[in-house]
């Protein structure tokens, strides 16, 4: 039996049974080919930031690593990136998520989601993520990358699609990914034709003027902000309130003190957060994880969702406890390929939170048995059926 088998459907049981039996176990991959995981927190956050691990695929030994391979202008992003090419392109998009520019853009995610709480009117039932934790994401990431409204209902499908692959349609994700490339090719030469202010534009000018861009990154770049800014948030959003729904006395302490919300999406990355795997790494030389040698070239999944849950790093940490210090978490990474988009996602988050909270006083889990996305990259609900109210009916 492979020691991650059932990981899907409980994944915090397989995670506890891996670390409490070895620190890093010989494992077979989502990819079907031989890997290696690493659990613990220590030795994950040491191997996140372990320069001997490389996020490029060229290390990987021919035939240990059968990944889905985008094509090339959508693949040289910054998950694929190694320094000094993955220092230079980080340095360029960074512009886009400084403190100063999320205090900027606080004021309209907020209108973005009190919108999205008007259509569902005074009470009623809802599908939550379909309704708001999946609709505001897309509409924030792409309001910052200047994307028409017309093209974010084929986004969502596509990266759907990706995130959670049908067994029953196998072509599917090769023509999400065509699809996707044509449209960033027309969205591009659109942006070149008429430039407007939003971060594609700035990149488009950084590209075409001062050559610093090559013509893949730039459209990859593209590819993985959306990608990336709209995938996790919603997760976090719709992961952070079935934890609240599911623990009404965290529930009633926030709703009795709102500002506790910024500290607690910390806990709630911790508890539930976004990716259910690992982040994968080839070493670029023999490398001794906790005293595990891993040869060169080899597949290494890191795991922070287990890190995460690692009770030596956090006393009881099946708990959720919103008064908990939960920095440190690693769900969104660690040194130099720390998530650049992570301070935008706790603000949508916070916001989106504060603000279904405020408007629906009366807000409970529906009918119906919750469902969790069979999907390794994305830890996050199919629906989440909730009934609310503006008050008592």
């Amino acid at each position: 039996m492979d020691p991650a088998d059932g990981l899907l459907d409980h994944p915090y049981d397989v995670y506890r049974r891996l670390r409490e039996s070895a620190p890093v176990h010989r494992i077979t991959g989502p990819d079907g080919t031989p890997a290696w995981i690493v659990t613990r927190y220590d030795d994950v956050r040491a191997a996140l930031a372990d320069p001997r691990l490389s996020l490029d695929k060229r290390h990987a030994t021919a035939g240990t690593y059968r990944g889905f391979a985008l094509p090339p202008a959508l693949d040289a992003n910054l998950l694929n990136m190694d320094p000094p090419d993955h220092t230079r392109v980080r340095r360029l998009v960074g512009r886009a998520f400084t403190p100063r520019r999320i205090q900027q853009l606080r004021t309209p995610v907020r209108e973005a989601a009190d919108r999205l709480l008007d259509a569902l009117g005074t009470h009623g039932t809802a599908d939550l993520v379909a309704a708001y934790a999946a609709p505001l994401p897309i509409t924030v990431i792409c309001d910052l990358l200047g994307i028409p409204d017309s093209h974010r209902r084929d986004f969502r499908e596509w990266t759907d699609t990706l995130i959670t692959p049908d067994p029953a349609r196998p072509g599917a994700a090769r023509e999400a990914v065509a699809a996707m490339l044509g449209f960033f090719t027309d969205l591009l030469a659109a942006k070149r034709a008429a430039p407007a202010d939003d971060l594609l534009s700035d990149l488009i000018a950084v590209r075409d003027e001062g050559d610093r861009l090559s013509e893949d990154e730039l459209m990859s770049l593209a590819f993985l902000i959306l990608f990336a800014g709209y995938e996790n948030t919603v997760q976090l959003i719709g992961n952070s309130v079935l934890a609240l729904l599911q623990h009404p006395e965290q529930l009633a302490a926030v709703r009795e003190d709102p500002a506790q919300l910024a500290g607690a999406v910390e806990e709630f990355i911790r508890y539930e957060g976004p990716a259910l795997f690992a982040i994968r790494r080839f070493p670029v030389e023999d490398v001794t994880i906790a005293g595990v040698t891993v040869p060169a070239g080899e597949t290494v999944w890191v795991s922070p969702s287990a890190a995460n849950r690692d009770p030596a790093r956090f006393p009881e940490p099946d708990r959720l406890d919103l008064t908990r210090d939960a920095s440190g978490h690693l769900a969104l990474g660690h040194g130099i390929h720390y998530c650049l988009g992570a301070p935008l996602a706790r603000a949508e988050t916070e916001i989106a939170l504060a603000a279904l909270l405020e408007r629906f006083p009366e807000l409970a889990l529906g009918e119906g048995e919750l469902q969790w996305r069979r999907s390794l990259r994305a830890r996050g609900l199919v629906a989440l059926p909730v009934t609310y109210a503006q008050k008592s009916f």
